[in-house]
């Protein structure tokens, strides 16, 4: 309340929200043309348009367009009201409870549409009585609003860039422009306020630092130490998503070490103190998270479940060879690893267990590379994990986890003829059962007796 009377005697305006409107920059400040937007997402900014609406494209395909990338998806920003864009478009869908949005699908592609979002809805909210938790979180932020409070409730300057494709002008209200030429990642508003909103914040500035190779303004870093542990507060399952964005980025690696280097990686991904702090460990993830980023980057699929099969490896193994040493038999020790590393997992990252079953057998797999007589070799061959294994025992060899010779061999076998795998087979030294004489009986016995 007080807050509230001094804002109001003094006129001083919510932190976060726009000063003196959107700077409007033409096509020769910007760069940006129509024919580089997808045609899913310029069909639907005409279609807003035509019928009376706002519709520009928003947010991260702005930046990236700015930075001479190619946006992965784009969303798309208007003053219309979902069910009026539900209207619009006969193959779209409303998506959501607390604050819909209506995804537009134009064959495979599918478009975010968003109705302008304010910080508040009564100018009491604005002025920082919005209701929130003990630690500064905002527990609702649904409300409808215009342009400017659009913008000013966007997290980072880069991210609060909208371009109107029939004017081919990008309105920014923050120096999101300027910041994207000098590569910087800025915060709107006060840091330490917007990080206690949504302490996801912090992860997002860390991931867009790494994916962009940009840097984090000094301001919009120096809170992040002392608020890390208020991620502890945020649902799992989001902390996950974010986790699954950075590791799906193309450039997991950097923003690994980003994490670690922002102390943000106890709120995501605890267990890197335990690989990156072993040897051994952190080779086998940073060549897993390499071959990630050059899959991703080259267009090709990554599995989520391959990917978080490898970042708990490592507690695998040592818990495997701790039961081992206990007296545990290999194979029993080694599903008593896998269960109990996923057991203790739940309560730190929350993989879903729907990636449970690719990633048991993935590691239950890696015992049999090493069997390599007999119809063994063909039995694994036609494993329908085969070739995942085969991926993953790669990184093993890579790391030097396992002999390099065992990859390789594995690598021949595959495309040998059946001559040279016959020959490539190795002698199964294990020792054989005995096989138990019947007892004969005294009858048998003495006709079997030469006779003299």
């Amino acid at each position: 309340m007080i807050r509230r009377i001094i804002n109001k005697v003094f006129g001083r305006k919510p932190s976060g929200t726009a000063q003196s409107g959107a700077q409007i920059l033409p096509l020769a400040k910007h760069g940006i043309r129509r024919d580089q937007l997808d045609d899913c997402a310029l069909k639907t900014c005409e279609t807003l348009m035509q019928a009376g609406f706002k519709g520009y494209v928003v947010g991260g395909a702005v930046r990236d367009l700015l930075l001479g990338l190619t946006p992965k998806d784009f969303d798309v920003a208007t003053d219309a009201t979902p069910e009026q864009v539900r209207r619009l478009f006969r193959r779209s869908r409303l998506i959501g409870r607390r604050f819909q949005i209506v995804h537009v699908m134009c064959g495979r592609v599918t478009i975010e549409v968003t109705t302008f979002r304010s910080n508040g809805q009564k100018e009491a909210e604005e002025e920082d009585e919005r209701p929130t938790d003990e630690h500064g979180r905002l527990l609702t932020d649904n409300v409808f609003g215009n342009m400017a409070d659009d913008a000013a409730r966007r997290d980072f300057t880069i991210n609060a860039l909208y371009y109107d494709p029939a004017r081919d002008e990008v309105h920014d209200y923050f120096g999101g422009v300027a910041d994207c030429k000098k590569r910087v990642i800025r915060m709107i508003g006060d840091p330490d306020t917007r990080y206690r909103e949504d302490p996801v914040r912090m992860l997002r500035a860390a991931r867009f630092a790494a994916k962009l190779d940009f840097h984090i303004d000094p301001d919009t870093r120096r809170p992040v130490a002392a608020l890390a542990p208020l991620l502890a507060n945020i649902p799992r399952a989001r902390i996950f998503d974010e986790a699954l964005k950075l590791l799906l980025s193309g450039h997991a690696l950097r923003g690994v070490h980003q994490l670690r280097a922002e102390g943000l990686h106890h709120g995501m991904l605890p267990l890197l103190d335990t690989i990156l702090d072993d040897s051994t460990g952190e080779r086998f993830i940073t060549a897993a998270l390499k071959t990630t980023d050059a899959r991703i980057l080259s267009d090709r699929p990554a599995s989520p479940a391959f990917l978080f099969g490898t970042l708990l490896w490592p507690q695998v193994v040592q818990r495997w060879h701790a039961l081992e040493a206990a007296g545990e038999k290999p194979q029993p020790a080694l599903f008593a690893a896998m269960d109990e590393v996923l057991d203790a997992q739940r309560g730190q990252l929350a993989i879903p267990r729907r990636y449970d079953g690719m990633m048991k057998e993935i590691w239950a797999l890696q015992p049999r590379f090493e069997q390599r007589g007999g119809q063994r070799p063909y039995r694994l061959l036609e494993h329908p994990r085969f070739r995942a294994a085969y991926d993953f025992l790669l990184l093993r060899a890579e790391s030097g986890e396992v002999d390099a010779e065992l990859g390789e061999w594995w690598t021949r076998f595959q495309d040998a003829g059946d001559d040279e795998r016959e020959a490539m087979l190795i002698a199964d030294h294990s020792p054989k059962p005995r096989r138990r004489r019947k007892r004969k009986s005294p009858g048998e016995a003495a006709s079997e007796t030469p006779s003299e």
